[in-house]
């Protein structure tokens, strides 16, 4: 019966994967260079992400230093960052690219964490519906006669207890960048 358990598991642990990547890509005030995951450059006809393009460093607490293997993509990188979401300025010294963070405002803080909370949100709402679909799985098996009454009361504690072991894991997440977007 455990092994039933591992598909909706591996559900939940997607879930808390991309809540992790997407938080991971939210400004707090201090240079990650996970924010430039989801940047891509049009480099030679394909759309290439600039970790690929170029060595990305963080040399002081609020800066990132990118230097592209090829500098003809400079300015093609310095567009990109200048599209994208992150309200970055970058400055471009024609062998590397500086992007300097800027501290966080009260206000933008306050709006972060709001962001946060609803991705923390959403991400356990998507749990909850992993439980629904588990829980199903096991109502109809057990229609089928394949297991029997007892298996199902089991098989619905037991997937509740995990449920609730990943939607602390979520808070634990959510907690942990609103303490590092709050942090000044």
């Amino acid at each position: 019966m455990a092994n039933n358990y591992s598909e909706f598991k591996t559900k939940m642990d997607k879930t808390l994967n991309v809540l992790k990547e997407e938080l991971g890509a939210i400004r707090a005030g201090r240079a990650n260079p996970h924010l430039l995951d989801k940047l891509t450059v049009d480099y030679y006809g394909a759309p290439t992400h600039i970790s690929q393009l170029a060595n990305i460093n963080v040399p002081e607490a609020r800066q990132i230093v990118i230097q592209p293997w090829d500098a003809k993509i400079l300015n093609d990188i310095v567009k990109a960052i200048q599209m994208s979401d992150l309200g970055l300025n970058p400055n471009n010294d024609g062998k590397a690219i500086r992007l300097i963070f800027p501290p966080l405002t009260e206000e933008r803080r306050i709006d972060l964490t709001k962001e946060v909370k609803k991705l923390g949100e959403r991400d356990k709402v998507a749990i909850r519906q992993i439980r629904r679909d588990a829980i199903e799985h096991f109502k109809k098996l057990e229609k089928a006669k394949e297991i029997t009454e007892d298996d199902l009361k089991d098989a619905e504690k037991d997937v509740q207890k995990f449920t609730d072991e990943y939607i602390e894991k979520v808070d634990k997440v959510v907690e942990g960048k609103i303490a590092e977007i709050m942090e000044v």
